[in-house]
């Protein structure tokens, strides 16, 4: 699990743009985001690690949406609610882990975000 319990509020870094690459770019398997055309190794670092944060950041936000989904798809207003079974194989999680991100998700919804 990418750590659910971090504070929503808490700033989150400012990802690097990820740029959507030309078809012929995505259809050469070692084509990644241009990385494997650059020299200079510092420009690569500091790249490769504008990419990480993009990504980690993109993860961490997506973790919140599935739990906001999880929550909503558990509530027990909706007659269509989902048991937290159904979650998990939807998502293919364990139903331990959707029970979590269930809780997760309801306390989003509240506004709040559990300290780390």
């Amino acid at each position: 699990m990418a750590e659910p319990e971090r504070h929503r509020t808490e700033q989150r870094l400012r990802p690097a743009p990820l740029l959507f690459e030309p078809a012929e770019a995505v259809a050469d398997p070692e084509h990644f985001f241009d990385l494997e055309s650059m020299e200079d190794p510092r420009e690569l670092l500091a790249r490769a690690t504008e990419l990480t944060h993009a990504f980690r950041a993109a993860t961490d936000r997506s973790v919140e949406f599935q739990a906001i989904a999880a929550a909503q798809l558990a509530d027990p207003r909706r007659f269509d609610r989902l048991t937290p079974a159904a979650i998990a194989e939807r998502a293919q999680w364990t139903e331990d882990y959707a029970k979590k991100m269930v809780e997760f998700g309801r306390d989003l919804l509240r506004g709040g975000g559990t300290e780390a």
